[in-house]
């Protein structure tokens, strides 16, 4: 016989296990669900928009996209001769969205230090996927700022498709999004159709050209580059700068090959409170088009590298 103290349940944390990490005056706070940054902070400043320990992360917030990143059409495609169908988790646009970890609890690979940490998980094999991909996430603390590598390993015998994004939200700080302006180191915007799937590119104009900063007032996107711009040591940037004259740089390594800007009009729990600026080494559909696309042979790894900093002008 079960007494009642014998049936309490704790209820678990939809963002699980929580990892905190410190430097100087920097915290980051990395939940193991999604292995989300779910906290980015440089003295009282959010860098990224927080979220409750207690809350489902609002639209990806902080999440690992993998093994693809945005959206894949009827979540259906092919690969080597098969076919495969995974789940629809945009039932409006008949889209899958953000590949498959993004709500997945992710466990230390080894010991946290005070200002990094590793997470990892491996996709089980499943209908839709059948490829066995460990996936690694270290998010690390330093003078210059924040630095997330992912090293993504295939554990199986046959080749796997791969991609990879991730999914902040910048804060705009005290201010509105309205009055930020937004910087992105790209040469080609991507055309979409009416469900937000690639359909060709083009030159940049009017507030798709964001070589030069531009204010955000009045613009609305969920929209992918190409083409990115790099610097001398192969990063392309991305800065979103506010009224207090502080600027949220975000970099990220020759693996990526395009962004994503999403500022969240008509994101339910966002609505315009940050933008989204996503590093990711494939657009929407790379599953079904190859474009982009990684071919992760057996035994073989990819790894990539993005990060954030808080600049003051």
């Amino acid at each position: 016989m079960t007494s009642a103290a014998d049936d309490v349940r704790t209820t678990p944390s939809p963002s699980g296990t929580q990892h905190t990490l410190r430097h100087g005056d920097q915290v980051a706070v990395v939940a193991a669900v999604g292995a989300s940054l779910r906290e980015y902070r440089v003295g009282s400043r959010d860098v990224v928009l927080p979220y409750s320990e207690d809350e489902i992360a609002p639209a990806f917030s902080g999440a690992v996209l993998a093994p693809w990143p945005n959206r894949l059409a009827d979540g259906l495609y092919g690969y080597a001769g098969g076919t495969y169908q995974v789940p629809i988790t945009e039932p409006d646009r008949l889209n899958s969205l953000h590949g498959l970890v993004g709500f997945t609890p992710f466990t230390p690979a080894q010991e946290p230090t005070d200002d990094a940490v590793t997470l990892t998980t491996t996709i089980v094999p499943n209908p839709g996927y059948p490829w066995p991909v460990r996936i690694d996430v270290t998010y690390a603390l330093a003078d210059d700022g924040l630095t997330v590598t992912t090293r993504a390993t295939n554990l199986g015998t046959t080749s796997a498709p791969y991609g990879l994004g991730f999914h902040p939200w910048l804060s705009p700080g005290d201010a509105s999004v309205d009055e930020c302006t937004l910087q992105l180191g790209a040469d080609r915007h991507v055309t979409v159709d009416e469900r937000l799937l690639p359909t060709g590119t083009e030159e940049l104009e009017g507030p798709f050209d964001l070589r030069e900063p531009r204010v955000l007032r009045g613009v609305d996107l969920d929209d992918a580059w190409l083409a990115p711009v790099r610097d001398d040591a192969g990063l392309t940037w991305a800065r979103l700068t506010t009224p207090d004259g502080r600027t949220t740089a975000m970099w990220a390594d020759e693996a990526f090959d395009a962004w994503q800007v999403c500022t969240g009009d008509h994101v339910p729990g966002i609505r315009r409170r940050g933008v989204a600026v996503e590093p990711m080494t494939c657009i929407a559909d790379a599953f079904r088009t190859g474009d982009l696309l990684v071919e992760l042979a057996p035994g073989a790894h990819h790894e990539a590298r993005w990060g954030l900093r808080l600049e003051q002008a």
